[in-house]
């Protein structure tokens, strides 16, 4: 059965749309402001959000610029309801990511139609994501190919001792991107990364995006050293990196760390990388951020 999210401080709407979808394969589930419905969409992950646009205190346009920075929730398919009618709101919407609008008083059956619509859509870009182990707006790998090289990778070090690395790369105040530029503009940002990274990656690499802005290049094989020389490269590629917005050139930073496997099954070398990135930012630190520990730094 679809989950499904409803986002709105009207109680009548609640019943309306659950009367509405009552036949329906859905669960609907009630979220009746802003803060509550972010809460309740990363516990429940649902596969629908129906999103109030008028809202006190956060608005449903705050919620779904949230949502959108959100690496885990980015992909849920958003639809607005709303009494505006005035087309510069429609658009803003849509460029925060949002699929769709449905106006109040709503009509059942467009209601409906737009609801299995998405549903659908959803459901088929979920199916060739795990089928395809591609992330579709850039065309890299995705979190499970990720997953699924790394675990190739450490098997085959239990045999053969081979050396492994990760390079990861995280765009500098993405949600603020988001915000301010728009949705489609942020997709562009994400897309020429990933070309960036096509570009400077050895033919053995796997060059893969987690979700939202962070992205992650697995290195089989590859020495420390080796793989410090490719984590230089990406920075060197990624500097001075600009897309026109609305006529005007603006600047994307990108955060790049590096970190190598310590042991056979290292679990935890992502986590080590994020954190070299934190610690870097905190500290002002530009470069290739390294969680290299000093026993094993080259």
């Amino acid at each position: 059965m679809k989950q499904i999210l409803l986002i709105d401080d009207a109680q009548p709407i609640h019943a309306l749309v659950t009367t509405l979808l009552a036949d329906e394969q859905v669960q609907v589930h009630s979220a009746f402001d802003g803060e509550q419905g972010m809460t309740m969409a990363a516990s429940l992950r649902p596969d629908l959000i129906l999103l109030d646009v008028e809202m006190p205190e956060v608005d449903g346009y705050a919620v779904c610029k949230r949502l959108k920075a959100d690496a885990e929730l980015f992909n849920i398919p958003v639809i607005f309801l709303t009494a505006m009618s005035n087309p510069e709101q429609k658009v803003h919407g849509l460029e925060l990511g949002a699929v769709d609008y449905v106006t109040k008083p709503f009509n059942p059956a467009e209601l409906l139609a737009r609801v299995r619509g998405s549903l659908r859509t959803y459901a088929l870009i979920q199916m060739l994501e795990q089928k395809a182990l591609i992330d579709f707006l850039t065309g890299l790998g995705n979190r499970a190919m990720f997953k699924q090289r790394l675990a190739a990778e450490m098997s085959l070090r239990v045999r053969t001792g081979s050396e492994l690395a990760l390079i990861v790369v995280d765009v500098e105040d993405f949600q603020g991107i988001n915000d301010t530029q728009g949705h489609p503009f942020a997709d562009r940002v994400l897309q020429k990364i990933a070309g960036i990274l096509t570009e400077v990656c050895r033919a053995e690499d796997v060059p893969c995006r987690l979700g939202g802005d962070a992205f992650v290049i697995l290195t089989p094989n590859t020495p420390i050293p080796e793989a410090t020389l490719l984590g230089q490269r990406v920075v060197a590629a990624l500097e001075n990196l600009k897309l026109n917005s609305h006529g005007f050139p603006f600047n994307i930073r990108c955060s790049v760390a590096l970190a190598p496997a310590l042991d056979v099954f290292d679990h935890l070398m992502l986590a080590r990388a994020n954190q070299a990135i934190q610690d870097s930012r905190e500290q002002g630190s530009e470069g290739l951020a390294t969680a290299i520990p000093q026993a094993v730094a080259v």
